[in-house]
């Protein structure tokens, strides 16, 4: 089954490379954005019987800093996968 676990920064944890793709943005001429946070995607593609408990352990002790991220897991319909 494939999973993605979506990580983000904790609001108020400065982003720099969010920042710096802010400040292209307007320098190329895109002015109605306001902000942009960076994070990753990460897709694991897991054995059927993976409890979602399993994948919050996953991401608690290997795939989030749990300090300064935050994550979402995304469990997807095997016809998207």
């Amino acid at each position: 089954m494939k999973v993605h676990i979506h990580v983000s920064l904790k609001p108020g944890v400065l982003d720099p490379q969010g920042r710096a793709i802010h400040h292209e943005l307007e320098a190329l001429g895109f002015a109605g954005v306001n902000d942009v946070r960076l994070g990753k995607l990460i897709e694991l593609n897991v054995a059927d019987g993976t409890s979602d408990d399993d994948l919050d352990q996953m991401c608690r002790k290997l795939l989030a800093n749990m300090v300064i991220e935050n994550y979402r897991i995304e469990i997807l319909d095997q016809e998207a996968a």
